[in-house]
């Protein structure tokens, strides 16, 4: 059986479906992942190259891309069902030999990947790129089978559309532990990284994400299974608890970057709390509301759940959410890798 996969994602809607099967493969063969992205080069651009010489942070930044913001996801999706990851991005315009490459270099014994058949910089892992791996590769390829986004069911896009917010949040939240973790004692923890960590918690799952179950997931479920009533006002419970326990946080953070006594101390305490109700709470809907409502909800109610946490406007504050905290993300993630010791 195998024992370390090799799983490119590249960034296109069939990420999603491709990393829950791979994790799911990994799970039931008690196996590790390296989860890899070939990027290319940015610095060999014309753009690039101007930029790197005038701007090196932008350039640092815009040559990152979203890389960081895909893999933290897919390794977020790993520590939810307890399988041991990786991540790895490499340089490289020809993803099929960086592919074969990472494979032989980390150890790997299989490499998993989709083929979807479109090529460009949105779709880097086409099914060209995936013949050619097969091809030059010396280790087992098993190629799975995924859905394009305009295929999928109703209920398929709203469920990965709930697990991969619940996936970003699980990754900002390890990227701040792991930022503590980093600067022990009293060195103190980067700042930017911790204060943006908390932008994005209280503006996303705070103000969207809670909000649109609620408002949708929650309210459907009610009307068609009444047991379920239970378990929702439960989870609306935890909701209330994690709005207070983000205050605390977030003056715990205050003191800390105050230098109180004890500051950083009782951040670590306050930051452990929220966390840990977090994932008790995103485990509790996956595992037991989820699939309550796969059972009970109709395909009409799955359209409107899908189509709130599609669009994320929030008119009350007149922004269209979803790219700008996509951006923010993508930059929380930039910040935790630039703050990681060398």
């Amino acid at each position: 059986m195998y024992k370390h996969l090799l799983v490119p994602i590249d960034g296109t809607p069939l990420t999603t479906p491709v990393v829950e099967q791979a994790v799911e493969f990994a799970r039931d063969a008690a196996a590790r992942i390296t989860f890899f992205h070939a990027q290319a080069d940015y610095g060999a651009t014309g753009d690039g190259s101007l930029l790197q010489a005038m701007a090196p942070a932008a350039f640092a930044d815009a040559a990152a891309g979203n890389a960081r913001a895909w893999l933290a996801r897919a390794a977020a999706a790993a520590a939810a069902a307890q399988v041991a990851c990786e991540t790895l991005i490499v340089v490289s315009d020809r993803p099929h030999e960086a592919i074969v490459e990472a494979a032989s270099g980390q150890g790997c014994d299989l490499v998993f990947m989709a083929s979807h058949g479109r090529r460009g910089w949105r779709g880097r892992l086409a099914g060209s790129v995936t013949a050619r791996v097969i091809e030059r590769s010396a280790l087992p390829v098993l190629v799975c089978s995924v859905e394009s986004q305009a295929t999928q069911g109703v209920e398929q896009r709203a469920l990965r559309a709930i697990r991969d917010e619940h996936r970003s949040l699980a990754a900002v939240l390890r990227a701040v532990q792991q930022a503590l973790h980093d600067s022990p004692g009293r060195t103190p923890a980067d700042a930017r990284l911790m204060r943006a960590a908390l932008f994005y918690i209280q503006a996303y799952p705070e103000r969207l994400h809670h909000p649109k179950e609620e408002q949708t997931l929650f309210r459907w479920l009610r009307q068609r299974a009444p047991d379920s009533v239970a378990v929702i006002e439960g989870l609306e419970a935890e909701h209330r608890s994690g709005t207070q326990a983000f205050a605390e946080l977030r003056r715990a953070l205050e003191a800390y970057e105050a230098g109180e006594a004890r500051g950083r101390e009782t951040f670590e305490q306050a930051l452990q709390t929220f966390t840990e109700s977090q994932w008790r709470h995103m485990a509790t809907e996956e595992k037991l509301l989820l699939p309550l409502a796969s059972r009970h909800l109709l395909p009409q109610d799955w359209a409107d759940v899908a189509s709130a946490f599609e669009s994320h406007a929030d008119p009350r504050f007149d922004i269209e959410a979803e790219q700008s905290f996509d951006r923010v993300f993508t930059r929380l993630m930039n910040l935790a890798a630039a703050a990681a010791p060398r």
